[in-house]
């Protein structure tokens, strides 16, 4: 396995759980194709969680190959929950393989707003 490629198993994602209320979250947003959480342990004051219900894309390569569409309704929403939660300005994060730190390989992006230091991931 390369550093790029998620660990094997056939065991369902947590996010999987989460959709599938196996597992507790606290949910800010959901609809038939996408649920938005709170992370259990956030990155800034306002970190989001937002999840395409579907576990067919690992990263969001193979979401933007395989549903564009999907792709841009989550940013889409993404904005919206910015615009609710830290008045429009935030940071959208997909991490892609296990060196950028993927520890989830069901496609998710971090909405990150009202970051506590400038300079961290600037760019």
């Amino acid at each position: 396995m390369s550093a790029s490629e998620p660990p094997s198993g056939d065991e369902p994602s947590v996010f999987t759980r989460i959709i599938a209320r196996e597992l507790p979250s606290t949910i800010l947003f959901e609809d038939d194709r996408l649920i938005a959480i709170t992370p259990l342990e956030a990155l800034a004051p306002v970190h989001i969680l937002l999840i395409p219900k579907t576990p067919d894309y690992a990263t969001v390569t193979e979401l933007a190959s395989g549903d564009p569409a999907l792709l841009a309704e989550l940013v889409s929403r993404a904005q919206a929950l910015a615009d609710e939660h830290c008045d429009g300005e935030y940071r959208l994060v997909f991490n892609t393989g296990v060196a950028a730190g993927q520890t989830v390989f069901h496609v998710h992006a971090h909405l990150l707003g009202r970051m506590l230091s400038e300079g961290s991931l600037a760019g």
